[in-house]
């Protein structure tokens, strides 16, 4: 990816479906002088997705794409990315699935994060999952999307120690303060910055 110069951030649009804090805390890092990216977009599949708020917060633009008719959502969605120069996708919650075909129109320009170390416990319920296997380490990862779920190349990843008494809950919310800071290191990374 060609990193921004100047003042020139490249023009970001944030994917979410639910509480947004990965968005919240994107948001408070295109803000500072470091950062390379400006987020201009907020697209949910979600209206009652409670990040959206942050749209009227920071005065960002958002919509709402129901994805019940993935082939139309994805037209409508390419046209307004298009529209609004948008050059980097980052899915911080997104739970719906993209085409291979909207993938391929952003090759390399669209981030996840997820919270496990891929590849392993790739998809849904992951905190449940790794407990019940006893795991001695789960974490979060930021990889590229492709057309195949959570495999992407992976660009960063944190590990967290579980703890003895550990819940789904309670490794959840220490492992998304852990995504809070990678996110942005992710997107230092890929900017070579």
């Amino acid at each position: 990816m060609v990193p921004s110069t100047g003042h020139n951030k490249t023009k970001t649009a944030v994917f979410i479906s639910g509480t947004g804090s990965n968005l919240k805390s994107l948001i408070k890092f295109s803000r500072t002088s470091k950062s390379p990216i400006s987020i201009n977009l907020i697209i949910s599949n979600n209206s009652k997705a409670k990040g959206l708020n942050y749209a009227k917060t920071y005065k960002i633009k958002k919509k709402v794409f129901s994805f019940k008719n993935k082939n139309i959502s994805e037209k409508k969605l390419l046209s307004i990315l298009k529209t609004n120069d948008i050059d980097l996708i980052c899915l911080a919650g997104f739970m719906k699935i993209l085409s291979g075909n909207f993938i391929t129109k952003f090759k390399g320009k669209i981030l996840n994060i997820h919270p496990s170390l891929l590849p392993n416990y790739k998809g849904l319920n992951t905190h449940k999952r790794v407990l019940n296997n006893k795991e001695k380490y789960s974490g979060c990862t930021v990889h590229f999307v492709n057309a195949r779920l959570d495999s992407g190349k992976i660009i960063l990843q944190k590990k967290v120690k579980i703890s003895k008494n550990e819940t789904e809950a309670s490794l959840g919310k220490r492992i998304l303060a852990q995504e809070h800071r990678l996110y942005p290191k992710a997107i230092l990374k890929i900017f070579n910055l």
